[in-house]
């Protein structure tokens, strides 16, 4: 069983972030009756469901039913967004049962003035009412280097509005109970025009994760995000089938020995931090 599942309900964002690469594919929304299939298709594969690749998923107007179904089938929701829809659509978020909320505070980089504090403040109280219905909430600062100070600026503000032990650890803070902040590098991602990075390479790819973009297609990690590694569509196949194609073996048996079998992994930055 995987750790994770990466579903990409909508490969559309609100947002054009400085870290995100982004990508080359036109503008998708699964159904609901998408979502579904893909639930019945992982049953046994993982209990929890990663709601991004690309995209930023409070854009899909079916998200609270998707966590809904979801749940019913015995799945964990985890949700990564840059936050700036939380204030609308959050509380829908809570009631459907979401188990956790990832807000990347990097996207506020080129955030300035009143529009940065308003941003930060807000997503503060965001979490400490989600904290009180259970729900977990991480904050992250995977930007260090490329902040400008602004990190410093958003710790400060969240220190101001949420009250708690604030204990630090080697990935970041234990703010309190169910709210935390992690922190990290910014992280160069794979680029079939860039160039190789390594001798060894190593990846929870097909291991620990797997992701399904917007049209089915089935990809080895979270970091693919124009399916260049298409190693099958769930919507038309079986994904046991598709998990267990030569291709996908050879990226796993390859990873083992510390090599890689795909171009693009070659080229992936984030990669070279399992070695």
């Amino acid at each position: 069983m995987y750790n994770k599942v990466y579903v990409e309900i909508t490969n559309s964002c609100n947002m054009n972030c400085s870290f995100c690469h982004g990508h080359k594919r036109a503008p998708r929304r699964m159904t609901m009756e998408e979502f579904a299939l893909i639930l019945d298709k992982l049953t046994d594969q993982t209990k929890y469901i990663y709601y991004h690749l690309m995209g930023e998923p409070l854009t899909h107007p079916l998200l609270p039913e998707f966590i809904k179904m979801a749940g019913a089938r015995g799945y964990k929701s985890i949700i990564t967004t840059n936050g700036t829809l939380l204030n609308g659509r959050g509380e829908e978020l809570l009631s459907a049962g979401v188990h956790k909320i990832n807000i990347s505070l990097h996207s506020f980089e080129n955030r300035v003035g009143d529009d940065f504090e308003r941003y930060v403040c807000d997503l503060a109280e965001f979490a400490k009412n989600a904290a009180t219905q259970g729900t977990i909430v991480v904050f992250r600062l995977w930007n260090q280097g490329f902040d400008g100070g602004k990190n410093d600026s958003a710790l400060h503000l969240l220190k101001e509005r949420i009250s708690g032990d604030w204990v630090e650890n080697t990935r970041g803070i234990r703010i309190r109970d169910k709210i935390y902040l992690e922190w990290g590098e910014r992280f160069e991602w794979p680029d079939s025009d860039a160039e190789i990075k390594g001798t060894k390479f190593s990846c929870y790819g097909l291991k620990d994760q797997f992701g399904i973009l917007s049209d089915g297609t089935v990809v080895p990690c979270c970091l693919d995000s124009d399916g260049i590694i298409h190693l099958g569509n769930i919507f038309e196949e079986d994904i046991n089938i598709i998990l267990n194609s030569k291709r996908a073996v050879d990226m796993v048996e390859g990873f083992r020995c510390g090599v890689a079998s795909e171009d693009l992994c070659k080229k992936c930055g984030y990669a070279q931090r399992f070695v």
